[in-house]
């Protein structure tokens, strides 16, 4: 703590060498967060761009690429800030504030793929009556929703955290992620009921609604041929993304629970993965999946060459 500003530090135990090796992490994050801007913005331009993917299906992929957007520009400006300091440090509420926008993404992300299988439900199960369910409206009060009910939910835990007393000012791994609860003098009760309450709402809940709809999905494809390749075409590309993140959510969930002499090199492995998977591999999937996507990141360079 700093008593001349009265302002609380948190040190970042999870770097390995980085006085040694801080150079070469930079410009290895560095290249990697220009990937993930510069990939994200493309798709998201294109569909913004292109009127013949302003329909729900884009727009929904369009608002996942958003969030991977705004989860990078939180976690890599302090990584990349980190890696070039002599101290790894991060103030208590900065470092409160970037793990409540880190769960919110990552709740709205859940979310945004609940509704792209239930859009691709709609559209394969019953596409007579997809117009009708998935309109403009509809569309605009889904991606509402997504955003705007993690962000009320995850910020009452934020103001019962900000309330707890912390005893420990050293956190093991690179970012403030679900191990900022290991600082606090006490473990709360409430905390960890409402955050199960949380992890229940926005994980299983979610992915037991996408494989739900996914199996239904499947059975009609496995009835009727004339789906079967439409189907493999766009919900492929939506269960990749599913199995990436949900892989990825796992990590996070299990890294706050490994023992203290866990190898810091495995933490940050494991860390890394988190903050660098999820959003390169989304607008990869989806440019390359995504045959209308394609086609037009297709001609766009090929304008550039």
């Amino acid at each position: 703590m700093d008593y001349r500003s009265n302002v609380t530090y948190i040190t970042f135990g999870g770097h390995v060498e980085v006085h040694k090796y801080g150079y070469l992490y930079f410009v290895i994050m560095f290249t990697v967060f220009i990937l993930v801007i510069s990939s994200n913005v493309t798709i998201v331009g294109i569909i913004m761009i292109h009127k013949n993917l302003h329909e729900p299906m884009y727009i929904f992929i369009a608002a996942l690429l958003i969030n991977s957007i705004l989860f990078s520009t939180v976690i890599y400006p302090k990584l990349l800030i980190d890696f070039l300091s002599e101290k790894q440090i991060i103030s208590y509420p900065a470092c409160l504030c970037q793990w409540f926008l880190y769960y919110w993404l990552a709740a709205s992300d859940f979310l945004v793929l609940s509704i792209m299988s239930y859009d691709r439900y709609v559209s394969i199960c019953n596409p007579l009556q997809y117009t009708t369910i998935m309109q403009k409206t509809t569309v605009n009060i889904f991606l509402f929703s997504a955003w705007i009910l993690p962000g009320c939910l995850f910020l009452i835990l934020l103001l019962l955290s900000a309330k707890k007393d912390i005893c420990t000012f050293h956190l093991k791994g690179i970012l403030c992620n679900s191990t900022v609860q290991t600082l606090h003098c006490v473990r709360s009760t409430i905390l960890n009921i409402y955050g199960l309450f949380l992890l229940v709402i926005f994980l299983f809940l979610p992915v037991l609604f996408i494989l739900f709809t996914y199996s239904r999905i499947l059975v009609v494809s496995y009835r009727c041929r004339g789906v079967r390749r439409r189907a493999a075409q766009t919900c492929l590309p939506h269960l990749l993304v599913l199995i990436n993140f949900s892989c990825l959510t796992a990590y996070d969930v299990l890294l706050s629970r490994l023992e203290p002499d866990s190898s810091k090199i495995s933490l940050l492995v494991m860390a890394l993965q988190v903050v660098i998977y999820h959003p390169l591999f989304n607008p990869i999937i989806y440019g390359l999946k995504m045959r209308r996507i394609y086609e037009h990141l297709k001609n766009l360079f090929c304008k550039m060459v």
